[in-house]
């Protein structure tokens, strides 16, 4: 919860939807990509990574899950231009080395 709270001291109207996003993942019993789909239609896997688009597309929250679904991590939360300038990937380490 900590980067998110991060991020939305800088992005105030990012709050809502990043609380309701974490109190989905709080509750959430995935059991593969296509019951993460089945909630939030629009996330995209990224080698490892799993990116959200929060409040219509602004921003883009980037996570991991684990292996057996139960643990998500958030890696970082991003604006859209900031998804799309940064390196993001390897900070994350969305790809094996």
């Amino acid at each position: 919860m900590k980067r998110l709270r991060e991020f939305w001291t800088r992005h105030a109207d990012a709050e809502e939807q990043l609380r309701a996003w974490y109190k989905v993942i709080e509750k959430a019993e995935w059991q593969s990509f296509a019951d993460v789909r089945a909630v939030y239609r629009t996330v995209d896997r990224v080698g490892e990574c799993y990116v959200f688009n929060i409040k219509g597309n602004n921003y883009r929250l980037i996570a991991k899950i684990s292996r057996d679904w139960t643990v998500v991590l958030v890696c970082t939360v991003l604006t859209h231009r900031e998804y799309d300038n940064e390196p993001w990937k390897d900070r994350c380490r969305c790809y094996p080395e």
